[in-house]
């Protein structure tokens, strides 16, 4: 954002500390999914988190999905990747993903995407500036966003599949609850995605 005012130690303080966690949800959610443009973080930001290497293997659909209708995105959390589905089945995508620091922030289930955002922006909730008050509280589409270039918004509230500029976090423990990709491939996801597909976290 070229507004001056952010070009501050505090500023560059949080963009650093940003590096070690994609944005997240609460542990505690609620229904209101028109909050779509804060995501709440309940840890430090500035905490490290270690690196994992992802495994990857090749999955069918049918253990998972009664269908594909729509298109299908499977986020297996302990082997951190990402498969997708095309809706005629013609498409099968597999993506490494960063995911949820500990268990405790881990949600599975079945959602779905109920929006899509090309360029999203990113601000922190109360409780988060709350507990870091130098924080900016609104960060536009751009290179110092924690959303990446795009984003899927699950109907779970706060959670995400969305980019991110740090290469760093894909492979590792390192969210609060989204799930990161690198910004090719989270383009490329979205290009493929609608409102409406299909999403399993397991």
């Amino acid at each position: 954002m070229p507004n001056s005012k952010f070009n501050t130690p505090s500023r560059r303080s949080f963009l650093a500390g940003s590096a070690a966690v994609l944005a997240a949800p609460a542990i505690a959610q609620t229904d209101n999914v028109n909050s779509t443009n804060t995501t709440e973080n309940e840890r430090d930001i500035t905490e490290v988190v270690r690196r994992n290497v992802s495994s990857f293997r090749t999955l069918d659909w049918q253990p998972y999905f009664s269908n594909t209708r729509n298109g299908a995105i499977l986020v297996d959390i302990d082997s951190r990747a990402v498969h997708y589905w095309s809706d005629d089945q013609s498409v099968y995508k597999l993506y490494p993903s960063s995911v949820p620091l500990t268990q405790e922030l881990t949600r599975r289930g079945r959602t779905s995407v109920i929006r899509k955002v090309d360029g999203p922006s990113w601000s922190p909730t109360p409780s988060m500036l709350k507990r870091n008050p130098e924080w900016p509280k609104f960060i536009g589409p751009g290179p110092d966003n924690p959303l990446g270039t795009h984003a899927l918004y699950l109907s779970w509230t706060y959670y995400r599949i969305h980019g991110t500029h740090d290469t760093r976090k894909i492979g590792r423990r390192s969210s609060n609850g989204c799930i990161g990709l690198y910004n090719e491939h989270i383009a490329e996801l979205f290009s493929m995605t609608k409102v409406g597909t299909q999403v399993l976290l397991i």
